[in-house]
């Protein structure tokens, strides 16, 4: 098992995770107030098509791979904490059959 963490590397990694969840929770926010204003320049007749479609898809794909990593990947998250500790399972199943 891990030694415990001190309160100093608490405030560390929980500052940490803080900031990468605004930073995504910021990205998000410029992602819809920039989309709605490209869809209305768009339906304002500004080219033939709804042209704002394929920025809105192609920012899009990189705000859900963001959100991947901020919440799915990224330190502390329950996806990554469960691969550790099976990780340190295995090794531990390792080094004590040897």
């Amino acid at each position: 098992m891990a030694a415990p963490l001190t309160p100093e590397e608490i405030e560390r990694i929980a500052r940490k995770r803080a900031g990468a969840k605004l930073g995504w929770y910021t990205h998000a926010t410029v992602y819809l107030l920039v989309n709605l204003a490209l869809f209305l320049a768009s339906s304002q007749g500004l080219g033939q098509r709804h042209w704002s479609v394929f920025p809105a898809l192609g920012w899009g794909l990189g705000l859900v791979l963001h959100g991947i990593a901020v919440f799915a990947l990224g330190a502390g998250s329950s996806l990554r904490e469960n691969l550790v500790q099976k990780e340190r399972e295995r090794l531990q199943r390792q080094q004590d059959s040897r």
